[in-house]
């Protein structure tokens, strides 16, 4: 114990806001990429496919998915094979997975839906299940991650039609959701839902039809509080570029094309679907996804104030599409699952996490804690304040 306090003193001293001079490094872009090291004996989520995840500063959380291989899929125990009707966490502090056993009704629809963590409740909309493309939904499920309850949120408005693929975003209190596909019609749809009211509203922007963005599926979106950008997706036979983004207005309910800036040396992103999107501020971070040729395993970042693309040194260990990425308040994001060979159709359950920023000194030391301290876990909350822990500390414990 007197060594953890120890280590106490030196976390207050590096909560100080002290200018850090040695970081994670690699030309000159801070980024450090991990494989999640599991302790043995614990299960771990299928490989799988389609599926989508958030985090918090205490755990990811992982929904739905699919996988074709029966056995992957948990076999004859699985009632909804080919797809997972389950939530699944990662616990950062102790690097363990655990199912997360709910109360009240899971979405069916468990492939290509969009989710959103909004405080601790879990949004997810639409999706799609076996056969594709004929039962797809446009309900918008609520679990509170914290009391494990799922309900169906009760709106009204006109919905958006039911479809799967589309993205979607929360600002100000308010839903976005953009795009998606029935399966057969690709949609550039764009629809709010009011989160105080309940309400659906179709945004029927000023614009002609030729100017606005393409039908698509499995793109990702960002946004800087007045405009919505559009990142990639495509079409069976598609997928779209990156030196253009398409941006809605919200102030002028106007959808704009945005010319971005390439790469000094190496040009623009390939243009991709299926891929993942994280945001850290006014940057936007796109890796991996599919361009209807090769699996890709790269990392970009946009900026959103100048629209320079730049490429990052890190990749991913393996190539992959239709995975999963979400990003912690603290800047580290965690990519999860997906196809990683076409011809085999195969998934993986891989999880990996790389830092997008530079770590802060609280994280720094938080994490050299834990790997000093592993069996913190296992102490109660009395015990974890006598040591001099923070609450805040501690919750990321539990």
């Amino acid at each position: 114990h007197s060594s953890l306090q120890l280590w106490n003193r030196v976390y207050s001293f590096l909560t100080l806001k002290v200018p850090l001079t040695l970081v994670y490094m690699l030309n000159g872009v801070q980024c450090q990429t991990l494989a999640a090291a599991l302790p043995a004996g614990h299960c771990i989520p299928p490989a799988r496919s389609g599926h989508r995840c958030v985090a918090d500063s205490t755990n990811l959380y992982v929904f739905g998915g699919y996988n074709p291989d029966f056995e992957e899929a948990g076999g004859s125990e699985n009632e909804d094979y080919p797809l997972f009707r389950e939530l699944w966490r990662f616990h950062f502090a102790t690097a363990t997975w655990q199912q997360v056993h709910t109360e009240g009704y899971m979405p069916t629809e468990l492939a290509s839906m969009s989710a959103v963590l909004h405080g601790n409740n879990l949004l997810v909309f639409g999706g799609t299940g076996i056969p594709f493309g004929e039962n797809n939904g446009n309900d918008v499920h609520v679990c509170n991650v914290q009391y494990k309850r799922w309900n169906l949120l009760n709106c009204r408005g006109k919905k958006p039609n039911k479809i799967y693929g589309q993205a979607m975003v929360i600002i100000n209190g308010y839903l976005y959701v953009f795009g998606g596909t029935t399966g057969y019609v690709y949609s550039t749809d764009l629809h709010k839902l009011d989160l105080t009211t309940r309400e659906w509203t179709y945004l029927e922007p000023n614009n002609e039809p030729s100017d606005l963005p393409e039908e698509r599926y499995r793109h990702e979106l960002a946004h800087d509080g007045q405009r919505i950008y559009i990142l990639g997706g495509g079409t069976s036979w598609t997928s779209y570029s990156l030196d253009k983004v398409h941006a809605y207005n919200l102030e002028t309910n106007y959808w704009e094309e945005i010319l971005t800036k390439p790469h000094e040396k190496i040009g623009y992103p390939p243009a991709r679907r299926c891929h993942s999107c994280v945001q850290v501020k006014d940057e936007v971070f796109v890796c991996g996804g599919y361009n209807g040729e090769v699996i890709l395993s790269d990392l970009w970042k946009l900026n959103l104030q100048t629209f320079q693309w730049n490429k990052l040194p890190a990749i991913m260990p393996e190539p992959a599409y239709f995975h999963c990425a979400a990003v912690t308040p603290a800047g580290c994001m965690y990519i999860h699952g997906g196809v990683i060979n076409m011809s085999g159709n195969q998934r993986t359950g891989s999880l990996y996490k790389v830092w997008l920023v530079v770590p802060s000194l609280l994280e720094l030391t938080w994490e050299k804690l834990l790997k000093t301290f592993p069996h913190l876990s296992q102490l109660s909350t009395l015990q974890l304040l006598s040591l001099g822990l923070t609450h805040t500390l501690i919750q990321r414990l539990k």
